[in-house]
């Protein structure tokens, strides 16, 4: 019966741990800490427009089996998460599917 209990526990941590693949931060305008495998164009575009109009807060990359997602702080303004959004170098579509017109 523990042996359940101890699964359903493991289970659930699988499930619902945070796992991003790519985290940037940023504090006042200045990168703070990052973690994965960041390319650089969009490291240094990230940098550029912390730089321009500086914010804090936290952009988080996930990866699924069908998409890519960004995922922002609340602390990050609407008009630097489309900015971040310009520059994300995995926002194009599938390459299984062609393009609607």
């Amino acid at each position: 019966m523990e042996y359940v209990v101890v699964l359903a526990v493991v289970v659930a941590v699988f499930v619902f741990w945070d796992r991003p693949i790519m985290v940037i931060q940023f504090e006042d305008g200045e990168l703070i800490k990052t973690k994965g495998n960041i390319p650089n164009g969009f490291l240094m575009g990230c940098k550029d427009i912390a730089h321009k109009q500086p914010f804090s807060g936290k952009v988080k990359v996930y990866k699924n089996r069908f998409t890519t997602k960004l995922v922002f702080s609340k602390s990050v303004p609407s008009k630097i998460k489309q900015r971040i959004h310009n520059v994300f170098p995995y926002s194009g579509g599938s390459k299984k599917h062609g393009r609607r017109a």
